[in-house]
């Protein structure tokens, strides 16, 4: 069962304000695109259509501690973790770490809360139990691995 997952990326310039900064909106599509590489990992996309009925994943919370800028060319390793697996919900716990050879610095932390929901024939959604065959294969990561 997984509980975590890790990537390394380049802040691009397009990502940068007026200061040179990793502009705080980027932070949610890194989280986002972590999400979608831990789905991808265990078997499924986020767009879950082979099951029946397929389900989605809205996001209900979100929130950053930031501690240190990212700038442009940095190397950054994204590291999510499963802080949290309910019924119906997934908490994520992310550390953003700079990569300064072979060390790391953390510059944030972030954390991220889905619900599972299916849609009507009305195209209404509605939360719903996480599938079996999801739920699964995802476990909360250990404790001395995430942050208090």
């Amino acid at each position: 069962m997984a509980h975590e997952f890790k990537f390394v990326r380049t802040i691009e310039f397009s990502e940068t304000d007026m200061a040179g900064i990793v502009h705080f909106s980027n932070f949610c599509k890194y989280m986002e695109s972590a999400e979608h590489r831990f789905f991808r990992s265990i078997g499924y996309s986020i767009v879950t259509n082979e099951i029946d009925p397929p389900v989605g994943w809205p996001r209900v919370h979100t929130s950053f501690d930031f501690k240190k800028p990212l700038r442009f060319e940095d190397e950054i390793e994204i590291h999510l973790l499963v802080s949290e697996l309910r019924s119906k919900s997934i908490t994520y716990q992310f550390r953003f770490n700079k990569l300064i050879g072979t060390e790391r610095e953390l510059a944030a932390i972030g954390k991220l809360t889905v619900v599972c929901v299916s849609r009507d024939c009305n195209g209404t959604m509605k939360a719903c139990n996480i599938p079996a065959e999801i739920a699964d294969k995802i476990e909360v990561a250990p404790a001395d691995l995430l942050e208090s």
